[in-house]
């Protein structure tokens, strides 16, 4: 069974979407299915499944991530890949796990109802995440990000990075003193 959740705290959550709503929410934003232990973008047809986190936790890691280092053109798969690592070292070290899920648990009670991925707008949850940027669990989830997110060879093109240049023969042989357009 596929359920569709409103982000909303877990005793206020409806199971599914009527029409109507969906068809409201249609221009917004990606539309995240949480599965079992899984959160899945059936739009851009990627999945994540999750082993010790919750599936709400992740689903709220990856717009963490959108928000702290905002790329329109990376798409959310990649967030999602740079975030799996707090669920994979959440099984091994339960303080983690604690760190994580509390730490979400505070962001989505300070964001107001319906927690933070309920935040309509980029600014409001910019401004949610900059009250606890000096936190431990923000200061994690940020540093994570760096080696993450841009370690990932695949959105390297994105950027116009063409990785290291070693074996290419290093930055000097390589138009490194090109200086055409001067």
């Amino acid at each position: 069974m596929v359920t569709i959740y409103e982000r909303k705290p877990a005793h206020e959550r409806k199971p599914g979407l009527s029409r109507r709503e969906l068809l409201k929410r249609g221009g917004v934003g990606a539309l995240l299915v949480i599965s079992g232990s899984a959160v899945i973008s059936p739009e851009h047809a990627w999945g994540l499944e999750t082993s010790a986190l919750k599936p709400e936790t992740m689903a709220t890691l990856i717009q963490m991530a959108r928000d702290i280092y905002p790329h329109d053109q990376v798409p959310d798969k990649y967030y999602a890949i740079a975030v799996k690592a707090h669920d994979e070292q959440a099984g091994k070290d339960p303080a983690h796990k604690d760190l994580i899920e509390n730490g979400i648990a505070e962001l989505d009670s300070k964001s107001g109802k319906g927690g933070y991925t309920s935040l309509g707008w980029e600014e409001q949850r910019v401004a949610a995440l900059r009250e606890i940027e000096d936190t431990p669990f923000f200061q994690a989830v940020r540093g994570g990000l760096v080696v993450g997110l841009y370690n990932q060879k695949e959105i390297w093109p994105i950027f116009g990075y063409e990785g290291e240049s070693y074996s290419k023969g290093g930055y000097m042989a390589r138009g490194f003193d090109d200086i055409e357009w001067l």
